[in-house]
């Protein structure tokens, strides 16, 4: 009888303090945490990379104006960079930034990540190629755990898009709190919304100077989920 040894386990890349990386923001929950995390290490946060659509009006996974992502920026007082990019050329803007902050001297990048291993292997891949590493600090943390620490440590975010037929649209615009939490999963959702069911945007947490003020307008239908627009409170 033939026996097959277990696949072994692809450890994570850990940081040590005074690392110099730069964060994949998507203006969301996850991104911020991953964030959070890796400051809580010791590293050192130098820049922010967003990538937005061709436009360049709003960012590409959220469908947030890089107005608000570059007010979440200026709170946390890290450099922005973006990216216009189609979904055809991503890796490609992806990978030009990459060669910037490496040569403004980054060597790793961190994302918010949970548990798509397509995902880690592409981030993996797209730094490895570009001479860096990826961290991902949440990487395979439980929902309960991640959502724990979360609303713990202070932050705020707001549902500014569900997946159309998954989640309702009376989501939106509402604060993401236990309670809502507690909804979600009672009705079969991922609490944690890593399979697309729902995105956030951050408007205060321990990395803030200044909570963000939101004010939302219209629902926007397109590409199978509902987007909140919103913009900066006057």
């Amino acid at each position: 009888m033939e026996h097959h040894k277990p696949a072994r386990k692809r450890e994570v890349e850990t940081l040590v303090p005074e690392t110099p990386f730069f964060c994949s923001w998507s203006g969301g929950k996850d991104s911020a945490l991953a964030l959070f995390h890796a400051i809580e290490l010791g590293a050192s946060p130098r820049n922010l990379l967003t990538m937005l659509i061709e436009t360049g009006d709003r960012s590409r996974g959220h469908g947030l104006p890089v107005s608000v992502i570059d007010s979440q920026a200026r709170a946390m007082g890290i450099p922005l960079m973006t990216r216009n990019a189609s979904w055809e050329g991503y890796e490609g803007q992806f990978k030009d930034a990459l060669d910037e902050l490496r040569e403004l001297g980054m060597t790793h990048g961190v994302f918010g990540d949970i548990d798509l291993e397509g995902h880690r292997e592409w981030v993996e891949r797209v730094t490895s190629e570009r001479g860096m590493k990826a961290a991902l600090p949440l990487w395979k943390m439980g929902r309960g755990e991640l959502l724990a620490e979360f609303f713990a440590a202070g932050f705020k975010a707001m549902i500014v898009s569900v997946k159309d037929g998954v989640l309702d649209k009376s989501y939106l615009g509402k604060e993401l709190t236990p309670s809502v939490v507690s909804e979600m999963e009672a009705i079969g959702i991922d609490a944690a919304g890593e399979n697309g069911e729902y995105h956030t945007v951050v408007t205060d947490g321990p990395m803030f100077s200044y909570p963000i003020g939101l004010d939302s307008k219209e629902i926007v239908s397109r590409d199978g989920y509902h987007f909140l627009s919103v913009i900066e409170s006057q």
